[in-house]
C-alpha cells in the first residue's frame, strides 16, 4: 500500500513533517554527485565522499535533505538501482530513517509531480532540520553503498 499523501500548505507545497509511515528500519537513499567525490591520500584508494553529500538540497521546498524511499519503489516493482542512478546522479548511498531521526530530522514523504522539464519522482522524499558539520560526517560513518564510485570511501576522516 502506497503511503498516505503528505501535509501541504495552501499553495499546494509540502510542509515539513515526520511521515508516521515511514518506519525506523526503512531506508532513505541518498544520491551522490560526482562533485560530492573528492580526492583525499589518506583515503583508502585516495578518494572520498564529501560532508557536503548531506547537507539540505532543496532550501526551496523547505531546506530538505532530498532523497528516494527505497521501500516504495521496491513496492512499485522499479528496480531501484535504475531509479536513482543517472548521469546526474552517479552513485548513491543509503542509511535508516531512524539513522536521521537520530539527529532530530523530520523524515517525509514529498513526491514530485512532473512537470514539461522533469519526469517526476513519486518516490522522493525529505529529511528536514538543521545537519551539523559533524552530525554529516555520522550519516556518512552510517551510510552504506547502494551504487558504489569505484575508489571512494565513505569515511569522512
Amino acid at each position: 500500500m502506497p503511503l498516505s499523501s503528505p501535509p501541504r500548505d495552501a499553495a499546494g507545497a509540502v510542509i515539513p513533517h515526520d511521515h508516521p509511515e515511514i518506519l525506523a528500519e526503512d531506508r532513505i537513499i541518498r544520491r551522490i554527485s560526482p562533485h560530492w567525490v573528492v580526492n583525499d591520500v589518506k583515503a583508502p584508494g585516495g578518494r572520498r565522499l564529501s560532508t557536503a553529500a548531506f547537507e539540505p538540497s532543496s532550501v526551496e521546498n523547505g531546506g530538505g535533505l532530498s532523497v528516494d524511499l527505497e521501500e516504495e519503489i521496491i513496492k512499485a516493482e522499479v528496480d531501484v538501482v535504475t531509479h536513482v542512478t543517472s548521469p546526474r546522479w552517479i552513485a548513491s548511498v543509503r542509511l535508516k530513517a531512524g539513522d536521521l531521526r537520530n539527529i532530530q530530522l523530520k523524515v517525509g514523504f514529498s513526491p514530485i509531480a512532473p512537470s514539461a522539464e522533469e519526469a517526476g519522482n513519486p518516490y522522493h522524499g525529505e529529511a528536514w532540520g538543521t545537519i551539523s558539520r559533524g552530525q554529516r560526517k555520522n550519516l556518512l560513518r552510517t551510510s552504506e553503498w547502494l551504487v558504489p564510485v569505484p575508489g571512494c570511501s565513505l569515511s569522512p576522516d
